[in-house]
């Protein structure tokens, strides 16, 4: 029985909102919260762009977002669009045809940004392309580059602002009949942000794109983008989301799938349950933490695994996971299986067996899935 049916606060009720496709990608609806990332490589380098497309899709990213800032990067798109192993999303700002080359090139999303990318005739343009090419959109409000009529209006970035940009942009495609799109209204303030989605998810039924922009480096970028984006998922919005982190890729998908994680919207891997580590360790918790992380990466089954220095929380945390390690005394701990104790390890080996128990887990829910879905 899952813990929602048992403990009915656990429960999120994700906002209704009404589906589209980037690719092969569902977007709203009931669809699961896709997890994205953008790369930083310059396009018209295909090789090494491609690299990080790929080791950001086996980190886990559903979908990745590619910078298309002149003509020259719209030829390199194609090709890397076609050894994606994921939809490619086609950033664009300031030139409207670098949309319409994108959308010919194979993109499965154009994410164009209201205030840069010029008047109505140009934005319709890169509808006609989009619809053309069975591309979808999404409408990327940001703060830090708001229409000049708003500012004068509001007289600086305010969420009332961004909600009227956004709002204006959705009428100009649905004036067009595109209904393809998503919307998002970012900033690197997460008071501003989270009034900002807050009021647009009151004003549309589109889906949803999450994000803190220039959020920061990967610890205070981490912290500002759980605290932003875990309130307004734990609120139920949003439909997909990006951590922007100045980091590696790779971390913001780590960072995204934790969030999701951490509120039960999103499950892979292995999630560690560890303690901190104090004086009453039987063996070094922070290291052997490491360790796992490292060992386990290579796992996209959902499991569940505690490693507790000591038996204070070690045995009642273990009772809550797949597989589960409790410091003891003599230089060994106990092994818990299924929530339950199963036998004795010593430390000094206890990271290899650990790495096989959840292994050999892995391999069980994935074969009782497979039946499942046979059946």
């Amino acid at each position: 029985m899952s813990l929602n049916h048992v403990r009915p606060w656990r429960n999120i009720y994700r906002r209704k909102s009404r589906q589209i496709m980037v690719g092969t990608v569902p977007i709203g609806g009931d669809a699961p919260i896709a997890v994205q990332t953008m790369t930083n490589t310059l396009t018209t380098d295909v090789k090494a762009t491609v690299a990080q497309v790929q080791a950001a899709a086996d980190a886990g990213a559903d979908i990745v977002r590619v910078s298309v800032p002149d003509e020259a990067s719209s030829k390199a798109l194609k090709e890397i669009v076609a050894e994606s192993p994921v939809p490619i999303v086609a950033d664009i700002h300031f030139h409207y045809k670098r949309g319409i080359e994108s959308a010919q090139a194979g993109a499965a999303c154009l994410r164009i940004n209201p205030g840069n990318i010029g008047d109505e005739s140009r934005v319709k343009e890169v509808i006609k392309a989009a619809r053309d090419h069975n591309c979808s959109i999404r409408i990327g409000v940001n703060a830090g580059s708001l229409e000049k009529h708003l500012l004068e209006k509001y007289g600086e970035p305010c969420p009332e602002a961004m909600v009227e940009s956004g709002l204006d942009h959705i009428k100009i495609l649905q004036d067009n009949d595109f209904h393809e799109f998503k919307i998002s209204v970012k900033a690197s303030d997460v008071f501003l942000s989270a009034a900002a989605y807050q009021g647009i998810a009151e004003a549309t039924d589109a889906p949803i794109h999450l994000g803190i922009t220039e959020a920061g480096g990967l610890v205070s970028g981490t912290i500002k983008s759980a605290i932003g984006l875990g309130n307004l998922l734990w609120m139920g919005i949003g439909d997909t989301i990006r951590v922007s982190l100045s980091a590696d890729p790779v971390e913001e998908i780590k960072v995204g799938f934790e969030i999701l994680k951490s509120l039960g919207l999103r499950h892979r891997g292995v999630n560690i349950i560890s303690c901190p580590s104090c004086a009453r360790q039987g063996f070094d918790v922070i290291k052997t933490v490491e360790r796992l992380e490292e060992r386990l990466e290579h796992i996209k089954t959902p499991m569940s695994l505690s490693i507790i220095g000591c038996v204070v929380n070690g045995p009642g945390e273990a009772l809550m996971t797949d597989v589960g390690f409790t410091g003891g005394g003599a230089g060994a701990g106990m092994v818990y299986l299924a929530g339950k104790q199963s036998h004795k390890m010593s430390n000094d080996q206890m990271v290899d067996h650990i790495v096989e128990q959840v292994e050999k887990k892995a391999a069980e829910l994935d074969a009782e899935h497979a039946k499942e879905a046979a059946e």
